[in-house]
């Protein structure tokens, strides 16, 4: 078991080590390289790790230690180092964990069966794909039942993705070609409030978080959410950080836009419902209308293009659609899950303690 207090005083990223690899990786990310490298013990440790695992979605080792590889590419968290970013011992943890959590997904995933790869059809599947009733819904819980606490439970676990919203799927710009690349540059240019700073969604986002009385700052809450929140977001990164997953990428921002027009329109009423104000609700109201848009294009115009461009890609489109409303489906399971037992969805000291 690791000891927590183990972490050195010196650490400057504001996260606590859930495991022996995540103690590994922050101190690597966060010292002034006088340390020497692990070498080929960090690599073991890792492939111990990810062999010895039960649940990956749900180790908080080992998806910590992912999360903090990739905001290692983002700089989304204060205290990384920027001459770590292509650190080789790094880049080797960072490949044994991805290998092992792609593999999981792609084991744990249902894929759909392809169509024609042809925008028509191409779109037809992904709509027949989000608009399968996935069980509880967690957006009609916050709607009509949730209290104002776990109303900002919710905004706690959505922090991880939205106050970093539409980078994940901007890795594609540059791999993507014509009409493709069009779509995702018009989808991602309202995502980044189409030239007005302030209504850049991530800024929405963070705008929601103050109202809600939220600590708006990325990463305030890595230490509060479970390892399947953390997935979720990797699942993104593991995508759009590898060129060779193009195809899943886009397959996830078309599920993604094509699953979000409703809920948000659920997750407003609820907010407004526990009295939260417009400064809180302004995020979810703006996509009610933008994603609405935005489904078509993802489907049609993006993945559809892409499909008929390069038809090798589109199984990847599949997976990375039905890995994205998979992942959500985790999330929603532990959230959903703990309310209805009256406890937390957010880690507690017990869990902390335990890492």
């Amino acid at each position: 078991m690791t000891v927590l207090s183990d972490i050195p005083e010196t650490m400057t990223i504001p996260i606590r080590a859930r495991g022996p690899l995540s103690l590994l990786v922050l101190g690597r990310l966060s010292d002034d390289g006088d340390e020497p490298a692990a070498g080929e013990e960090s690599l073991v440790l890792a492939q111990e790790l990810v062999s010895g695992s039960r649940d990956l979605v749900h180790d908080d080792d080992v998806q910590l230690s992912l999360f903090l590889l990739y905001a290692s590419h983002y700089g989304s968290l204060p205290g990384i180092d920027a001459d770590r970013e292509w650190d080789g011992e790094l880049l080797g943890i960072r490949r044994v964990l991805e290998d092992a959590f792609e593999a999981d997904l792609r084991e744990r995933v249902v894929v759909p069966e392809s169509p024609d790869p042809n925008a028509a059809d191409v779109a037809e599947a992904l709509f027949a794909l989000t608009g399968q009733d996935g069980g509880p819904s967690l957006a009609r819980f916050i709607a009509r039942r949730a209290d104002a606490g776990q109303a900002r439970e919710f905004l706690v676990h959505r922090s991880i993705y939205t106050l970093r919203e539409a980078d994940p799927h901007s890795w594609a710009i540059p791999r993507l070609t014509g009409r493709a690349k069009a779509a995702l540059v018009e989808i991602q240019s309202d995502e980044y409030g189409g030239g007005r700073p302030e209504r850049v969604h991530a800024e929405l986002f963070a705008k929601a978080m103050r109202g809600a009385g939220l600590d708006d700052a990325y990463g305030a809450y890595v230490d509060s959410v479970p390892a399947v929140t953390l997935a979720s977001m990797n699942t993104m990164s593991l995508f759009g950080l590898n060129r060779r997953l193009l195809g899943a990428i886009v397959g996830h921002l078309a599920a993604f836009e094509m699953t979000s027009s409703i809920p948000s329109r659920f997750y407003s009423q609820g907010l407004s419902r526990l009295g939260f104000g417009t400064d809180v609700t302004d995020y979810y109201d703006e996509h009610v209308e933008a994603d609405a848009v935005h489904e078509q294009i993802a489907g049609h115009d993006l993945a559809g293009a892409l499909a008929e461009d390069r038809p090798e890609l589109l199984p990847d489109i599949l997976f990375g659609a039905a890995a994205c409303l998979a992942a959500d489906g985790w999330v929603a399971e532990r959230i959903l899950g703990c309310w209805e037992a009256g406890v937390s969805s957010l880690r507690g000291d017990g869990e902390r303690s335990a890492s």
